[in-house]
Formats: C-alpha cells, sequence, structure tokens
C-alpha cells in the first residue's frame, strides 16, 4: 500500500513540474522569441540590402563584406562586459537597454553614403546588440535545468530561421515596391520599417520580462519552490565551474569558442550571402528570391527542433552537433558545386541551412550544462564572442574570394571544410561534462 501510495504521489509531483513549466515556457518564450525574431532580422537584412545598396553607392563585394562583418568586431567586444551587467542588474533592463538602442541605431543606416559611414554603422550595431544572444541563454539558465534546456533553446533559436521566413519575403517586397517612395531608395525603406519591431518590443521587454523566479507574481509558493530546487540541484552537480575566473581559464571554454567559430560560419554565411547565391543561381526578381529564401529556412525549423528533441530523450549531446555540423558542410559544397542551376543551389541551401542551425541550437546546451553562476555569465558570453568572429571572417572572406574569382563557390568550399572541423573537434569536449 505504501509503495501504491508513494508512486501516486511521484506522478502527482512530476505533473505539477509539467504544468509548472509549461506556465513558465508560455510566459517567457514566446517574448524572447520575437525579440530575438526582430533582432536577427535587424542584424542580416543588410544582405537584401546589398541587392540594390551596392549599384546605389558604389560598393564592392568586399566593401560589402567588410561592413557586414565589422559587426562583429563591435559585437565580440562589448559582449563579455555586457553579460556580467545583465547578471548584475538583471535581464529586464539590460535586454531593453539592447533592443533600443540597436532599433535607433538600425534605422539610422537609411543615412549611410560611403563605406566609412556604413562601417561606422555596422559596427555600432554590434557594440548595442552585444550581449542579447548570451544574455538570454544565461536567462534561461536560470529557469530551465539541462534536461529540459535542449528543446527551450532550440524553440527561442527557431528565431533565426524564422525572421528570414517572414523576412525575406518582406525584405523582398520593400525593396520592390516602396523604392523611390518619399525620395527613399528600396534599402532605406528596408532599413527604417524593420527597425520599428524592435523598438516597440524595447518597451514589451521593460513591462513583462522578469528578472528572477522569485521575484515573479505568476507562478504559485509550490511552482516557485519546484524551479529553485531544480536549479540549485544542478547548480550543485556542476563541477566547481562558478567563479568568474575559470571562464577566462578554462581550456574547455576556449575549445568551445572555436568550435562555435567553425559552426556560426555556416550560419552567417547562409545568412548574409542567400540572396546573393540564389540571385547568382538564375533568379532576378528580388520579391521571388524573398520567398526563395523562406524554403530553406522552413526545413531549418524542423530539423533543430527533431534533433534537440531527441537529445534531451536521450542526454546525448556531441553527436547532435557533430552529425549536423557534417550535413551543414555537405550542404555548402553542393551549394557551391551548383553554379546556375536553381535546383541543385536549393538543395544544397536547404541541407546548410537544416544542419547549421540544428548544430547551433544543440551546441548551446553543451556550456551551460558545466558553467554556472559568475562562470557561466562570463563564460557563455566568451564562447559567443569568441564564435561571433566568424561573421565578421565568414562575411569578409567571402566577399574579397567573391571579387577575386567572380564566385562565391571558392569561400563556400572553404567553410564546408570549416564546418567539418568544427564539429569533429566536438569530440574533444569530455562526454561527462556535457550529456546531461
Amino acid at each position: 500500500m505504501e509503495q501504491v501510495t508513494s508512486a501516486a504521489s511521484g506522478l502527482q509531483l512530476q505533473s505539477v513540474e509539467q504544468l509548472t513549466y509549461r506556465k513558465v515556457t508560455m510566459r517567457i518564450v514566446p517574448l524572447l522569441f520575437i525579440c530575438y525574431l526582430g533582432a536577427y532580422l535587424d542584424r542580416v537584412n543588410v544582405g537584401f540590402a546589398k541587392l540594390q545598396m551596392l549599384h546605389d553607392l558604389g560598393f564592392s563585394e568586399t566593401v560589402y563584406g567588410f561592413g557586414a562583418g565589422i559587426f562583429f568586431l563591435g559585437y565580440v567586444l562589448f559582449e563579455v562586459p555586457s553579460n556580467i551587467a545583465l547578471h548584475r542588474v538583471g535581464a529586464r533592463l539590460w535586454i531593453t537597454r539592447i533592443m533600443l538602442t540597436w532599433a535607433v541605431i538600425s534605422a539610422c543606416m537609411i543615412f549611410v553614403k560611403s563605406p566609412i559611414s556604413f562601417y561606422f554603422a555596422r559596427f555600432l550595431l554590434g557594440v548595442a546588440e552585444a550581449g542579447f544572444i548570451p544574455g538570454v541563454l544565461l536567462y534561461l539558465t536560470y529557469w530551465y535545468p539541462a534536461k529540459r534546456r535542449g528543446r527551450i533553446t532550440a524553440l527561442f533559436l527557431t528565431a533565426i530561421p524564422m525572421s528570414s521566413i517572414f523576412g525575406g519575403p518582406l525584405s523582398g517586397w520593400i525593396l520592390k515596391e516602396l523604392s523611390g517612395a518619399r525620395g527613399l531608395a528600396g534599402w532605406q525603406w528596408l532599413f527604417l520599417v524593420e527597425a520599428i519591431p524592435s523598438l516597440v518590443l524595447g518597451f514589451v521587454v521593460l513591462r513583462f520580462l522578469d528578472d528572477r523566479v522569485a521575484a515573479v507574481k505568476w507562478l504559485t509558493p509550490e511552482e516557485k519552490r519546484i524551479v529553485s530546487d531544480n536549479i540549485a540541484t544542478e547548480e550543485r552537480e556542476k563541477e566547481g565551474f562558478s567563479k568568474l575566473s575559470q571562464a577566462f581559464t578554462s581550456g574547455q571554454v576556449w575549445l568551445l569558442g572555436l568550435i562555435y567559430f567553425c559552426v556560426a560560419s555556416g550560419i552567417y554565411i547562409i545568412s548574409f550571402w542567400l540572396p546573393t547565391i540564389i540571385k547568382g543561381s538564375g533568379v532576378s526578381d528580388p520579391l521571388e528570391i524573398g520567398l526563395l529564401t523562406a524554403v530553406p529556412y522552413i526545413v531549418a525549423i524542423v530539423a533543430m527542433l527533431a534533433v534537440n528533441a531527441d537529445a534531451d530523450r536521450t542526454r546525448e549531446r556531441r553527436w547532435h552537433v557533430i552529425v549536423p555540423s557534417i550535413v551543414t558542410g555537405l550542404g555548402l559544397a553542393v551549394t557551391a558545386l551548383s553554379g546556375t542551376n536553381t535546383a541543385l543551389a536549393m538543395v544544397g541551401l536547404v541541407l546548410a541551412a537544416a544542419g547549421a542551425s540544428s548544430a547551433q541550437s544543440a551546441f548551446w546546451t553543451l556550456p551551460a550544462a558545466f558553467l554556472g553562476g559568475a562562470a557561466a555569465a562570463a563564460g557563455i558570453a566568451l564562447v559567443n564572442a569568441l564564435g561571433n568572429i566568424a561573421g565578421f571572417a565568414s562575411t569578409f572572406i567571402v566577399g574579397w574570394m567573391t571579387d577575386l574569382t567572380h564566385s562565391t563557390s571558392a569561400g563556400l568550399y572553404a567553410f564546408a571544410g570549416l564546418a567539418v572541423i568544427g564539429g569533429l573537434l566536438i569530440l574533444r569536449i569530455p562526454a561527462r561534462l556535457v550529456n546531461k
């Protein structure tokens, strides 16, 4: 009888826990998702603006690649200080600050006239946005234990492909339909219109985002205890990686930064060069290009949710990054081979987008699995900062090689190999640290 009672009590507790996390997810994930949708749209809409901007301003592919990439220099320089500030002052105020400043700077891109002003605006945009992604990833560790974090991280990061599913057609429509309206070029309207959602969302975050579990009013005392106890238990199990200094002295953190550099290279090549690649395959209409860019990202959303659900179910983390990384490399290679064959280019882009998106979302369960406290704040930011150097390197190198060879193929082959190398480097991370 006691065993039956105990089993029933355990099931009831499990049911309460499930309902608690469902409530948490419905409260915080949609808001963070929509915010990242706006962030990523403002970060990569320069890829669509390029279709008109280069001709209007007389920029070369190298100028575009450097300008698109210099965003990440500002981003990297201010990432760790930004995340430490978030850890100290709270997510609500700091994410609000990030969103409002990046919205204003993104809108100011309409005033770009020369390469120098282009570089300056993109650099400032990187400074403004620094800390948003690692800040949100850190914020999720305040609410979800590792066994639940993979699926939640994937849900949040689906904002990247989702921003392209909606942003691609929207950007194509703006370029086509608003070009010349009120004396502004289509690319100027693009930056102006797409900055508005982020500006509005900054004030929404200020009103609705809660800093910590203890402060919320929408959970019962029992529900707060469940969430807090799960996080406290996980923090005790982490192998001493909680001091701020350990984020900078741990070889595992620096290795993760190198791996993320390889993963992020694939993400940013697709983000910044997808419209150009489709145009190079023989599609000329901006709206049609915008619609075609949505296809790889639709597949990417399905892939990244499936991969991370399986990772949470099996508690296996490393191979759920390795295999998608290899698929990314294969997709980039197929894209490079496609030439003017639009169908083959789309096959390659679908593989690359699905692989890169799945690898990225699965990757972010790794540092959070063994870093805690201040080390998590600094370590997650450091890994993201090191990885996002790829945003500068990949866009600049592909732009430079495109000017040199009059084709994107050489750059795609190079980064296809890098994606595979990054995946294999995961094997250097001990399974005991991350398979949770």
